[in-house]
């Protein structure tokens, strides 16, 4: 039988496997310094625990099955987050706020998309539970920008968005029956001018509203004539300030307040990260609501981080191996590993560097290139 795996998942071989290992390790240093603590959820829960966690849901592209334990249904992962909230809600639920954790791990997707066709992917992140505030956004954004740092991504953008502008300009100055505001979100989606002029007019400058950040702020805040968005337009500001203040070079900032793809279950501010050779974003964050036993809501704001897709196509590093040949004394290799080797030791006389794919082998006392 052909050794073939489901559609959507795949082996990492050598040394790709070995470069997103060392990608998520600086990742997860660089988050850890920001004093974010590890924790490390199961596979697999409940998938009430799973689904109620956070406002709006999680679970819509789950994985489900019976537990044959419990009999009861599970659910595989989709994303970490709402773990992470379970944790923070439950097992943590007595820390003092806010609470710092970050994470690494598989999750897997019901379904793949045509831009993104991995169900399977690692996922490596930090939350923010207690708060989401600007100073906790800046905070976030931050952390965020490092752990891309460290990824070495290069040309490494944010772009921002709002997920609740339409709701709030459809409860305040811009009234749009609760029917047609489906309607009025796939039409911004699409970013159909025309549609929109058709529709709803008076929402048309909000497409006109995105491009580079500061030109489209200026445009969000001539169209906030009422002042209902000043506010997230404020909080937006300070955080690109801060952006800015860190070493703004560093990255580009972009607008789009009506972007909704990935932030089904974030309130107020949302941002996607995008960088290096991959042709999607390489990770979301934003704000948004873990929900407590008794209906209790919390703030919160993180980001996540597809380690996968900052690996490419070529792996990482420096893959040097060298070659230990057949009857080498172990002690000698052991000092050339203490020196930063990787050694391959021949365990039979025929074996040579070519067959373990070496760069280097062991002469008289030192490595030499092949």
């Amino acid at each position: 039988m052909t050794a073939l795996l489901p559609e959507g998942l795949r082996d990492r071989l050598p040394p790709f496997a070995d470069a997103a290992a060392a990608i998520e390790g600086r990742m997860l240093a660089a988050i850890r310094a920001h004093g974010y603590e590890r924790v490390d959820p199961p596979l697999a829960e409940f998938t009430e625990a799973l689904g109620t966690r956070l406002k709006a849901g999680a679970l819509h592209d789950a994985v489900r099955f019976v537990d044959p334990v419990s009999q009861r249904t599970l659910a595989i992962r989709p994303d970490l987050t709402a773990q992470v909230a379970r944790i923070a809600a439950t097992r943590m639920g007595h820390h003092p706020r806010p609470v710092r954790l970050s994470y690494a791990g598989a999750v897997l997707k019901l379904r793949a998309s045509q831009l993104s066709p991995a169900r399977e992917t690692r996922q490596i992140g930090a939350e923010l539970l207690g708060l989401d505030s600007v100073a906790a956004a800046q905070e976030i954004v931050t952390v965020a920008i490092d752990a891309l740092e460290a990824a070495g991504v290069a040309d490494a953008s944010i772009d921002f968005t709002l997920p609740d502008v339409v709701d709030t300009l459809a409860a305040g100055p811009l009234p749009i029956a609760p029917e047609r505001i489906d309607t009025l979100r796939q039409l911004l989606d699409a970013k159909d001018a025309g549609a929109v002029a058709a529709f709803a007019p008076d929402y048309l400058p909000l497409i006109e509203a995105a491009g580079p950040f500061d030109q489209a702020l200026a445009r969000l805040r001539a169209l906030d004539r009422d002042g209902v968005l000043a506010s997230r337009i404020d909080g937006l500001a300070a955080i690109a300030a801060a952006v800015k203040a860190g070493g703004g070079g560093r990255v580009a900032l972009t607008l789009d307040p009506t972007e909704r793809h990935g932030f089904e279950y974030k309130t107020w501010l949302g941002f996607s990260l995008f960088g290096g050779a991959a042709n999607a974003e390489i990770g979301r964050g934003g704000t948004y609501a873990v929900v407590h036993e008794g209906g209790a809501e919390e703030a919160a704001i993180g980001f996540s981080l597809y380690a996968d897709r900052l690996v490419g196509e070529q792996p990482a590093g420096d893959r040097r191996r060298l070659f230990v040949p057949f009857g080498t004394p172990a002690a000698e290799a052991a000092r050339m590993r203490a020196a930063g080797w990787v050694t391959v030791a021949a365990l039979e006389p025929g074996d040579t560097p070519e067959a373990q794919v070496c760069t280097h082998f062991y002469a008289a006392g030192e490595a030499r290139a092949l």
